[in-house]
């Protein structure tokens, strides 16, 4: 039986008085800042056909919904987390328990155009569950998924929901027993360093 691990708390979230938070690379936000413009062109061209924007981005990454909204403070970011200190960002929060993957409300279901997700634990359990979210949250063949789990699940993430890792390799300020990559199920091409050649 796989043991679960459990990441870090301050993987996961921060507080005011956290000594050393979480953060993105440099390069981790320059790629996700080209990939927002570039979202965001596509949003304005489809606001323009069609009369309303529908550009939609969900995070089960608290670190990263406040750099997203710091870089971009329009861009409509739903962050879905246990940890109800985060209800503090109104309406952007919505309460989510793996537990019940899809006790959320029904205008999430397929409504967002880019889903990031950070599994809590590293079991096979806990990422099946995940993947019913993100399977319930993403808009089905045309929606952007990032997953960031450990290396340990790449078997799963491909088959759960067909992600890829990529060259690009996240780091923590806390050196964790896990090696953890980013999954997409995309090529993030030059962005995120290429995809990885598997042997």
């Amino acid at each position: 039986m796989e043991e679960e691990q459990v990441k870090p708390q301050n993987d996961t979230a921060f507080t005011e008085d956290d000594d050393d938070p979480p953060t993105l690379s440099s390069h981790t936000l320059a790629a996700l800042k080209e990939f927002l413009q570039q979202q965001q062109t596509i949003t304005d061209q489809t606001a323009q056909t069609e009369g309303e924007v529908h550009s939609q981005f969900v995070s089960l990454v608290p670190t990263l919904y406040a750099y997203i909204k710091k870089i971009y403070p329009s861009v409509n970011v739903q962050l879905l987390e246990y940890d109800k200190r985060f209800e503090q960002y109104g309406s952007d929060f919505t309460f989510y328990d793996y537990n019940k993957p899809e006790d959320l409300p029904d205008q999430f279901k397929h409504a967002f155009q880019v889903v990031v997700a950070d599994p809590p634990y590293l079991s096979q359990e806990c990422l099946e569950k995940v993947a019913q979210t993100i399977s319930f949250l993403a808009i089905p063949g045309k929606s952007y998924v990032l997953l960031l789990t450990g290396d340990v699940q790449k078997d799963r993430a491909a088959e759960l929901l067909g992600l890829h890792s990529c060259g690009f390799r996240p780091q923590h300020s806390s050196k964790l027993g896990n090696e953890f990559r980013l999954f997409t199920n995309y090529d993030p091409g030059m962005r995120l360093g290429g995809w990885e050649l598997e042997k």
